[in-house]
């Protein structure tokens, strides 16, 4: 027979093992709806000093400004597609869904969705700015000091007509 004291302690080890369990099953949850934010850059070259690279399939956010004449819409339905550039590479984001009213070219947003190949996000939502002065906060720490030159207008900030 077990005594009081083998009784007491086998139950203090079977709680804290539930307890453990209930611990690592929620961590495990959260770590899959984590939705990591990045750069068209840091989605390209790679997340910090050790260029970690997105996954295929994983769930994400990206905030940049939405290139000029790229915008590309599907007639028939709510399909479409437009690219997204900060600093270097352009990312091509495909959305199927009713963009905001704020949105239009050349403005920064914000899109959640999964990645479907290195350069290319379906986004299940799209997020514009809502005034001139409001960024993202991520965004606006990403694109600190660095301002874009749409395409249109790079003649005349090189000097051309």
């Amino acid at each position: 027979m077990l005594s009081r004291r083998q009784k007491r302690l086998s139950a203090v080890v079977l709680v804290l093992t539930l307890l453990g369990g209930a611990v690592a099953a929620m961590l495990y949850a959260l770590q899959q709806n984590i939705d990591l934010f990045y750069t068209p850059s840091q989605l390209v070259e790679g997340l910090g000093k050790d260029k970690i690279k997105p996954v295929v399939g994983q769930r994400l956010r990206i905030g940049g400004m939405v290139v000029e004449g790229s915008v590309r819409r599907d007639p028939n339905s709510l399909k479409v597609s437009f690219d997204l550039i900060d600093t270097g590479p352009i990312v091509t984001v495909t959305y199927n869904g009713i963009l905001p009213d704020l949105f239009r070219e050349g403005q920064g947003i914000v899109a959640q969705g999964v990645l479907l190949d290195p350069v290319t996000i379906a986004a299940s939502e799209v997020l514009a700015k809502h005034d001139e002065e409001y960024m993202p906060p991520e965004v606006a720490e990403a694109l600190k000091g660095i301002r874009h030159v749409p395409p249109s207008q790079q003649q005349k900030a090189d000097g051309g007509y």
